[in-house]
Formats: C-alpha cells, sequence, structure tokens
C-alpha cells in the first residue's frame, strides 16, 4: 500500500488515522483542505477519526514534509499534499478559490531580486489575492 511506504519513508509509525487521513488527502477533489475539511471529509466517508487526531496528524505530516501548510489571507491553516515541485498560488477574494501557478518569468526575478541585494534565495511563498476580471 503506497500511503503505508509514504509513512515509513518519512519515519512515522503506520497508524489507522495517518492512513485514511492521507488517502483522504491523496484522493480529495479539494487540493487545499483545513483540518475541519478532512474531518468532515471523513465523517461523510464514515470513518471514525476525531477532530483533535486530525489536527496531531495534519501537523505531524507537516513536520514530516508529507503536507504544506498555508494560511491564507491570515485565515485558518489549510494543508496540501507536499509533491516536491515548487508552485505559487492566487487566492480569489470573492469565493476563497485557490488557484496553483507556475510561471518561470517570476521565478527568474525573484533570484535577481534577491541576487541584486547580495542573497541568494533558498525559499519564497507568493500568494497573490485576485478577483475576476469584470
Amino acid at each position: 500500500m503506497v500511503e503505508n511506504n509514504e509513512l515509513r519513508k518519512v519515519g512515522l509509525k503506520v497508524t489507522l488515522p495517518r492512513v485514511k487521513i492521507l488517502q483522504m488527502l491523496d484522493s480529495a477533489e479539494q487540493r487545499h483542505m483545513s483540518a475541519e475539511d478532512v474531518y468532515k471529509a471523513l465523517m461523510d466517508a464514515g470513518e471514525d477519526v476525531g477532530l483533535a487526531t486530525v489536527y496531531r496528524v495534519l501537523t505531524q505530516f507537516e513536520a514530516a514534509g508529507l503536507v504544506e501548510r498555508h494560511n491564507f489571507d491570515g485565515g485558518h491553516a489549510v494543508f496540501e499534499l507536499s509533491d516536491g515541485a515548487h508552485h505559487d498560488h492566487m487566492i480569489n477574494v470573492d469565493s476563497g478559490e485557490v488557484i496553483e501557478f507556475i510561471d518561470p518569468q517570476i521565478e527568474k526575478l525573484q533570484r535577481e531580486i534577491a541576487a541584486q541585494h547580495g542573497y541568494d534565495l533558498v525559499d519564497h511563498n507568493l500568494v497573490l489575492y485576485v478577483r475576476p476580471k469584470s
């Protein structure tokens, strides 16, 4: 089972709640989910996992590098499975929709700006807050 291998690979013991939460994140249509979203999806699927367990497991997953935590617009945390590929986000301020994007020009410009100031870019988090054009 892929989930079991993923958990073992990052040094986490394979437990039923961890497997269920990892499966839920992997199969969810919504890529960015809050702990409450994960909990509700598990409850809807008939799984008996408590909200405190969901929070604890997501925090463990984050520490292990399985998920990334985002706090868009100062709101509650949302989590997405970490696929190792960098991407940035746009947030539709009207609907809350999260749109992922990759733009090589933006990535290049950020490295150039860091270099102009005497730094090497190590990491960054770019979030654009957008509204659909009228």
